[in-house]
């Protein structure tokens, strides 16, 4: 928080004894954002931040100078006080003077509405589309939960669906009659309004409510102009029809140029304009459903975060005879020193130490790092994590919002706070846009009445005004270049959330990348295997050699008995050396009773240590009493203890294989160490070429990863980022500190990852790339997710929102221009209303047909 922040209520900031989540309704922009804050931090002891697409608020309760600290009751009226409405959805460390006793605790991640409101849910809202597609209240607008008409919830789908198919059907026959003469059948006019009425009515009901609900705030928005057209077109219209004479049986319409030049005295036949409404109000809702697509599925990161947590766990009880026995029950009835008991494949309910067992944890969950961690008893697990091996007993040590996945959701909620929206472009120009207008057409109106000239002349330039300044092609400016850009770019794999991404992009000037998941593979894979005698060589930091890690008779041999042995393991590196090892072996002769090829190697008297090593006893099948060979692969000190130490050369070879970031295990049998198996995360094959792109976008790659300094340092030399420019060895709450670190220099930080640990870091940067590959909150919480997993695909996206970004500018650009040069013309009365429509409509051509050039974009 900086010195400028409105958040901030002192300059010395209390530490807090406490936080309340409240779910905030009716927020629609920024400026209601700021009212709630303002109201919230004026409560003597309350800092807050308040989040809109979320519509929530996190409050921090620290002790007030009286020493009081402030209830959640004056939290709630100081939202209601704003104007809105608050619910608390979750609390924190409270004293009992804010927390009624026995109140459960609640986990403070848990910041969206409940279910009382998701009638109106408005989570994952974006307010810059939202402005810039044309939808947008006035500063300090109260805004009913109904007036929302693209809220991302089902009840709006279906309703905008209904409006817009119906203005659909009802305007295309409206606007052939109106604009080809040829079609106009004796009573076509009748039936014209007939089919519009219902449109510039009830299909437009939304425009026109949202119209009178800003005015009644001394404001106008897009709506107002929206609402002033349709209604001034369809006025004039029904006034042309009932008194002007145009509803004479007979009647047909032709566009005239110059309105003022014509019958000075009134003796032409009135237009209808009724085509014009209908046009409007059908674009605008398209555009409106557009909208409400795309914001459906926004805003999911946290429920997705929460999701990864067990369900229920097995709570070992002791019953009155002594005796253990596992209950079922709903992990929040976990407390701390409670034990549980984990089976394999079963996620840890919550963070513990194991008291009994041993495993291999899957922690790529919460980490992203792919190599399983071997506990046993006295060692830290935490929730969320999945038990890949053995049985363990676990003693809870942290429970609910305390637990590392609750940390993390915080964080996320943190971040997708902090993040300031664009500023809204199109609502502000038509702040001054609107009125002017307005003003215009009046005067226009007045100006031709006093110069004598007839009702019907003043009345047709100063409808000519409206309908041209009318601004459907400014509620398309964004809309559809975000449409084609994002259609494009989900076809080259790139997902772009909404226009102040594409801000973003600009400004960007460092990339963050992940290592595992993003630049490699994110899983363990044989790289070289080093046979005893044999020249030393490097080890590789990447993909396995061309002619892959096996080149000579011994090192075959090393990795055929290794694999063989591996193949009875579950390890994930177990995995990794008996995939590479597969077809090593000798073939089979035939198959044996028991089904085992005869000939082929056949393992007897297997044995694992977790984390240490495995052995086995290896044997041709069926082969009669043969050669048989005790192979021992693990670590060194093991292989040691079972009276196989390593050889001088074997064991420089693995300490320097470990120490350049890889992971290695020694291969011995009949009493000696024969061979090293070396194994790292590969490098994706398009990593380099992603990095050399981003450098040619004028972006300083960063390698930010939890693994060890050596293997990040290797993967760098491979892609061709500086040692310098390497981050090693950070938990995720630390990949936060890097983005924040580094936007602290002055530097504008895009991020790329694709694990949980990365989610937080995502929301923080400037401009998050969440892997397609990765979990789906990383996914969520980025603005742009690369579908195919491939790190050229950032770059690629990068260019792409550069280049959307740019349309949309000239959208906006030539949306305003070409009403504005067309605005005199209608007020000097050289512009018929029905050609001024026609020419309106011809601009959201032009920006449609501008906006279809990114289709090339490659």
């Amino acid at each position: 928080m900086t010195a400028d922040d409105p958040r901030t209520t002192t300059d010395l900031p209390v530490a807090p004894v406490g936080t309340v989540d409240l779910a905030v309704e009716g927020m629609t922009c920024a400026s209601c954002v700021a009212r709630v804050e303002k109201r919230l931090n004026r409560v003597p002891g309350a800092r807050a931040t308040v989040n809109l697409a979320l519509e929530s608020a996190h409050v921090e309760v620290t002790t007030a100078e009286d020493g009081s600290t402030p209830d959640v009751d004056a939290l709630v009226a100081a939202v209601r006080a704003a104007g809105y409405d608050a619910t608390v959805t979750g609390r924190r460390d409270l004293a009992a003077a804010t927390a009624p006793a026995g109140t459960p605790p609640t986990s403070a991640t848990t910041t969206t509405v409940t279910d009382e409101h998701a009638g109106h849910d408005m989570g994952g809202m974006d307010p810059t589309e939202h402005a810039l597609s044309g939808h947008s209240m006035a500063p300090g607008h109260d805004m009913d939960p109904d007036e929302d008409t693209s809220a991302p919830t089902d009840a709006r789908g279906t309703d905008l669906r209904r409006r817009l198919r119906v203005a659909a059907v009802l305007t295309v026959p409206v606007l052939l009659l109106s604009m080809v003469p040829a079609w106009q059948f004796t009573g076509w006019q009748w039936l014209v309004t007939v089919l519009a009425l219902p449109v510039a009515t009830w299909a437009a009901w939304p425009f026109h409510r949202a119209a009178v609900r800003a005015a009644r705030h001394g404001a106008s928005t897009m709506d107002t102009l929206v609402s002033i057209g349709i209604v001034a077109a369809t006025g004039w219209s029904l006034w042309a029809l009932l008194l002007g004479g145009a509803g004479e049986l007979g009647m047909t319409m032709s566009p005239t140029l110059w309105p003022a030049a014509d019958d000075g005295m009134g003796g032409h036949m009135p237009e209808l304009y009724f085509e014009v409404a209908a046009v409007v109000t059908t674009f605008l809702l398209a555009g409106r459903y557009a909208e409400h697509r795309s914001r459906r599925r926004a805003g999911d990161a946290l429920r997705s975060l929460l999701d990864l947590g067990a369900k229920d766990v097995a709570l070992l009880v002791t019953g009155p005879d002594g005796r253990r026995t596992e209950q079922r029950v709903p992990v929040d009835r976990l407390g701390v020193g409670d034990e549980f008991a984990v089976r394999p494949g079963e996620k840890v309910a919550t963070d513990g130490v194991v008291v009994s067992g041993t495993s291999a944890v899957d922690t790529s969950l919460l980490t992203g790092e792919p190599v399983p961690v071997d506990v046993g008893p006295g060692d830290e697990v935490v929730g969320a994590t999945i038990n890949t091996g053995g049985h363990l007993v676990v003693r809870a040590t942290r429970v609910g919002e305390d637990t590392r996945l609750a940390q993390i959701g915080r964080l996320v909620a943190a971040a997708q706070t902090g993040k300031a929206p664009v500023q809204r472009l199109a609502d502000r120009i038509s702040a001054v846009f609107v009125p002017i207008v307005l003003v215009l057409a009046v005067g226009t109106l007045a100006v031709w009445l006093l110069s004598g000239a007839p009702a019907q002349t003043a009345f047709t330039a100063a409808v000519a005004v409206l309908i041209i300044a009318c601004p459907c092609a400014l509620g398309l400016a964004t809309p559809t270049a975000l449409l084609v850009g994002t259609g494009r770019g989900a076809q080259l794999g790139v997902l772009i959330k909404g226009p102040e991404i594409l801000e973003q992009t600009r400004a960007v000037d460092t990339v963050v990348l992940d290592k595992t998941g993003t630049v490699t593979e994110g899983r363990m894979a044989l790289v070289a295997v080093l046979a005893a005698g044999d020249a030393a060589e490097d080890p590789g930091a990447g993909s396995a050699h061309a002619a892959g890690p096996v080149r000579t008779a011994a090192q075959r041999e090393v990795l055929r008995y290794a694999g063989a042995v591996e193949a009875l393991a579950e390890h994930p590196i177990a995995r990794a050396v008996a995939e590479a090892a597969a077809g090593l072996g000798p073939e089979a002769s035939g198959v044996g009773g028991d089904g085992v090829g005869i000939g082929t190697d056949q393992v007897h008297e297997f044995r694992a240590e977790a984390g240490r090593g495995v052995s086995g006893v290896v044997r041709a099948a069926h082969s009669g009493v043969g050669l048989s060979r005790r192979v021992l692969v693990g670590r060194p000190a093991w292989l040691a203890e079972q009276g196989v130490p390593a050889d001088d050369d074997l064991g420089a070879r693995f300490a320097a294989a470990e120490a350049d970031g890889a992971t290695a295990v020694l291969v011995a049998w009949d009493g000696a160490a024969r061979g090293v198996l070396v194994l790292r995360d590969p490098v994706k094959d398009g990593s380099r070429r992603a990095v050399e792109d981003l450098r040619a976008l004028g972006l300083r790659p960063v390698l930010l990863t939890g693994d060890n300094a050596g293997a990040a340092r290797a993967v760098a030399r491979s892609v061709g980022i500086p040692e310098a420019d390497v981050v090693a060895e950070v938990l995720p709450a630390d990949k936060v500190d890097v983005v924040r670190r580094l936007q602290g220099e002055g530097r504008r930080v895009a991020m790329v990852g694709d694990g949980v640990n990365d989610a937080a870091a995502l929301a923080t940067a400037d401009l998050g790339l969440a892997m397609g590959t990765g979990t789906d909150v990383a996914i969520e919480a980025a603005d742009v997710t690369l579908v195919r997993g491939d790190l050229r695909s950032a770059p690629q996206a990068v260019r792409l929102a550069r280049r959307t970004l740019r349309v949309i500018k000239q959208n906006l650009f030539w949306a305003f221009a070409y009403n504005v040069a067309a605005i005199p013309l209608a007020a000097l009365g050289l512009l018929n209303p029905m050609i001024a429509g026609a020419a309106m409509a011809f601009s959201s051509v032009l920006v449609v047909a501008n906006s279809l050039r990114l289709r090339r974009f490659a």
